[in-house]
C-alpha cells in the first residue's frame, strides 16, 4: 500500500487529512482511495417519535454551530479533539476500545440485502439546551476516490460521476489490492 498523505480542501476552506491508500489509472485520469488520518464522526439528537419511542436523527450541518464547543468539550475529556474537516467531523487521538454493547447498526433505506448494515462506535453521549445528542464514529474505515490532478492535488467525484465510473474502478483497486498482498 502507498503511504503519501493528501490534503483535501471543501468550498469553505477547511481541510481533511488523508492516506493514499492506493492509487490507479483509468485511461488518461489517475485515481485514488483516500482514508482520513483522523476519525470521521457523527452527531446525532434523540428524538421523539410519535408513537413514544426514541430515534437517531443526525444533526445537520446549520445546527452542528450549537453543539459543536460541548461536543468539543466532552470528547476532550477523552483526549479526543473535535475538529471541523473538509467533508466531515473528526476526532484526532486514540479511540476506545470498542464495547460491542455500545455499538450502533444502521440499515440505510434503500439498500440491498446483501449490503451489511453500518456499525458505528458510540464515542460519548451529552445534553446541550435539555437535547440529547450522541457521537459516533462508523467501525468501518471511511474511504473517498479522487481523480488526481496533473500537480497530485485530489478532485473529489460528484455522486452522479462516481456511480458512472465506479464499475470500471473497483476492479482497478480490487487488482491493486491482490497485488499489494502478494
Amino acid at each position: 500500500m502507498e503511504s503519501d498523505t493528501i490534503t483535501l480542501t471543501d468550498e469553505a476552506g477547511r481541510s481533511l487529512v488523508c492516506q493514499m491508500e492506493m492509487s490507479v489509472k483509468l485511461g488518461d485520469a489517475s485515481y485514488a482511495l483516500l482514508s482520513p488520518a483522523d476519525y470521521p464522526v457523527d452527531i446525532f439528537a434523540w428524538m421523539e417519535t410519535d408513537q413514544d419511542e426514541e430515534m437517531l436523527v443526525p444533526l445537520e450541518d446549520s445546527e452542528l454551530g450549537d453543539v459543536f464547543a460541548t461536543a468539543e468539550a466532552v470528547l476532550a475529556e477523552q483526549n479526543l479533539k473535535l475538529q471541523r474537516s473538509a467533508l466531515s467531523l473528526t476526532a484526532a487521538g486514540d479511540l476506545p476500545e470498542v464495547d460491542e454493547e455500545q455499538l450502533l447498526v444502521l440499515e440505510l433505506e434503500g439498500a440491498s440485502e446483501t449490503d451489511e448494515p453500518d456499525e458505528y462506535q458510540l464515542l460519548a453521549t451529552f445534553y446541550h439546551d435539555e437535547q440529547e445528542y450522541a457521537i459516533y464514529t462508523p467501525i468501518e474505515p471511511v474511504l473517498f476516490v479522487v481523480r488526481l490532478q496533473k500537480d497530485n492535488q485530489p478532485e473529489l467525484l460528484s455522486p452522479e460521476e462516481f456511480k458512472a465510473i465506479q464499475p470500471q474502478l473497483q476492479p482497478l483497486f480490487e487488482e491493486q489490492m491482490i497485488d499489494d498482498i502478494d
